[in-house]
């Protein structure tokens, strides 16, 4: 990208980008297309209540992801500061929960890149809706790429933030990807062993079977020209038949609490067939080595994970913080998010030093 570009992006801005804020020399802009910059508030976590947002968008094996990068208090495009990638729950997108705490964290000193799943969102990808594991672990290896191209990242000091889903593909992401240096989870969820498990890890290998016959009779009859098959994320508001997390999801996901309208409660059904592949804890027990902080509350359904990924990482330095009361919902916004915050905040400041 050109200075004549750079002046082209300020003016799609209505001037509100200034040079210093587009600091981005050689290869790093040519890395994104810089989107308007908006402020964001945060009350009570800088001196001004407001912290800097920018859209992005960078490349992904040919798919444009869309992203939103915070920029924390007084920032300075000729310095280098340590980088966060915030992972979204399945079904959800950078403006939930993810970009919550990525622009937390930017209140505490990070460059944060929160990003839509690749086939979710505003990031592209065919077809719609699709949710494969691998593919958003694919993501993260992207958005790490990304976070190394700018100028004003070390990118010896990347850490990765997965939140629910975002957990499982966070801690696949950063068995193979060595850039990552430290890595939190929030409500951890390996998203494979809850589909193959159920919410509460107790569904027999029957149901398992069961859900693949079907799913076997969607594809065959997709492949023959029918029109895909779309399921929900989450149950309706007020479906008490559900486990109780989830009867907690619906009222963040499908009330005004959470809801976006990028985020539609849907899930292309042939999913099931790469979530049930999924391992989003294998091999952690030799391969996670960077320092780890799982975060989970003591009332939560999706509990075992945590105490999974806890027990099983290689990690040397590791610890599990259980919120005393809190459900998996409770961190997802308000008071849940200052507490996880206590604990999320020091640890990257600490490991990412």
């Amino acid at each position: 990208m050109t200075a004549t570009d750079i002046e082209a992006v300020q003016a799609t801005s209505a001037g509100r980008i200034s040079r210093r804020q587009l600091l981005l020399s050689g290869s790093a802009v040519g890395a994104a297309y810089l989107l308007p910059m908006a402020t964001y508030a945060q009350s009570g976590n800088t001196a001004s209540g407001e912290i800097d947002m920018q859209g992005v968008e960078f490349n992904n094996n040919g798919i444009t992801m869309a992203g939103n990068i915070y920029y924390p208090p007084g920032f300075d495009g000729s310095r280098k500061y340590p980088a966060i990638v915030s992972i979204h729950p399945g079904g959800g997108v950078k403006e939930q929960t993810a970009g919550l705490y990525a622009a937390r964290l930017a209140a505490e000193g990070f460059v944060t890149l929160a990003f839509d799943a690749s086939h979710q969102g505003a990031s592209g990808g065919m077809p719609r809706y699709l949710d494969d594991p691998m593919r958003r672990v694919g993501d993260i290896y992207s958005a790490v790429d990304y976070l190394t191209s700018l100028a004003f990242v070390d990118a010896d000091r990347i850490g990765a933030l997965g939140i629910c889903a975002g957990s499982g593909a966070a801690i696949k992401a950063s068995t193979t990807e060595r850039r990552i240096k430290a890595v939190a989870t929030v409500s951890a969820v390996d998203v494979g062993a809850a589909t193959r498990k159920g919410w509460d890890g107790k569904a027999s290998e029957a149901d398992q079977i069961a859900t693949l016959d079907y799913v076997g009779q969607l594809r065959t009859a997709e492949a023959a020209g029918a029109a895909p098959t779309y399921g929900n994320y989450v149950p309706a508001v007020g479906d008490t038949t559900a486990p109780r997390d989830l009867q907690e999801a619906a009222d963040y996901y499908l009330t005004p609490r959470g809801q976006h309208p990028n985020a539609p409660n849907r899930l292309l059904l042939t999913s099931v067939s790469y979530l049930v592949a999924f391992t989003g804890f294998d091999r952690i027990e030799t391969l996670l080595t960077q320092p780890l902080l799982v975060v989970a509350g003591s009332e939560a359904g999706s509990l075992w994970h945590s105490e999974e990924l806890h027990s099983k990482a290689a990690a040397t330095d590791k610890e599990l913080f259980i919120v005393n009361g809190a459900t998996h919902m409770d961190l997802y916004d308000g008071a849940g998010v200052d507490t996880a915050m206590a604990k999320v905040g020091p640890f990257f400041t600490s490991k990412l030093a």
